[in-house]
């Protein structure tokens, strides 16, 4: 079953289902998509970012508007780690051969560590991606959070206990 948030929900009561969807995981991984959540907002202020708690993945989308088609990038997480999907990367320049997958569309980034969101390569593949928008972002105002899916089924978010 998937449920919807209220467009009337408050932003600490968004903020708060937030957090529980990012507890979910193991600490270092939570930390990590925080962290990427703070630099990505930090670049794209106006953005509106569209969460899924889906049954593969959590994701965190940055979108001019509120369809998940004009998404620009997003967080992906699971349970073996934390990735920025690049909506269009089939169509960026990426001469650091960066880019992993080989979608008609789609191409990722796996981060193990915020240094490699903050890399030079990696922003400057964010901004190509910011430019090449088709709907291009806000230049002034705020961006807002909704939660657009819950999946009641999810995979497990964290990594199943080694045995002794």
């Amino acid at each position: 079953m998937k449920s919807s948030t209220a467009t009337t929900a408050s932003d600490s009561s968004i903020e708060k289902r937030l957090a529980e969807f990012v507890d979910k995981f193991e600490p270092a991984n939570a930390g990590l998509i925080r962290q990427c959540r703070v630099e990505l907002r930090k670049l794209m202020p106006t953005a509106i970012e569209l969460v899924y708690d889906n049954y593969n993945f959590f994701v965190i989308g940055y979108c001019t508007t509120p369809r998940a088609s004009d998404c620009i990038v997003s967080i992906a997480a699971a349970a073996n780690g934390v990735g920025i999907s690049f909506y269009q990367g089939a169509t960026l320049a990426d001469p650091d051969r960066l880019l992993q997958g080989s979608g008609k569309q789609n191409r990722f980034i796996r981060v193990p560590s915020i240094k490699t969101l903050r890399a030079p390569e990696t922003l400057a593949l964010i901004h190509a991606a910011i430019a090449q928008a088709k709907v291009p972002l806000p230049f002034t105002g705020v961006g807002r959070t909704v939660i657009q899916s819950v999946s009641s089924k999810q995979r497990p978010r964290r990594k199943p206990e080694s045995a002794a």
